[in-house]
């Protein structure tokens, strides 16, 4: 199967965070790294975003037990 691949420009509606904050993000590890899709192209799979936001949900539940 196929994953869908969600562009730069469309990410920020996916995650709630600025553009900014993804690449700061990237750069430290804490966000998917994104593919790249042509030589100015670049995209995240849309499974490991959802991963991602997983994780983030998980760590709520686990800090107000």
């Amino acid at each position: 199967m196929v994953d869908e691949v969600i562009r730069k420009a469309d990410l920020p509606r996916y995650c709630g965070l600025r553009r900014s904050q993804i690449e700061l993000y990237v750069k430290l590890g804490k966000f998917p790294r994104p593919i790249q899709l042509g030589q100015r192209a670049v995209g995240w799979l849309a499974s490991e975003v959802e991963r991602w936001q997983r994780e983030r949900i998980a760590e709520r539940d686990g800090e107000e037990r």
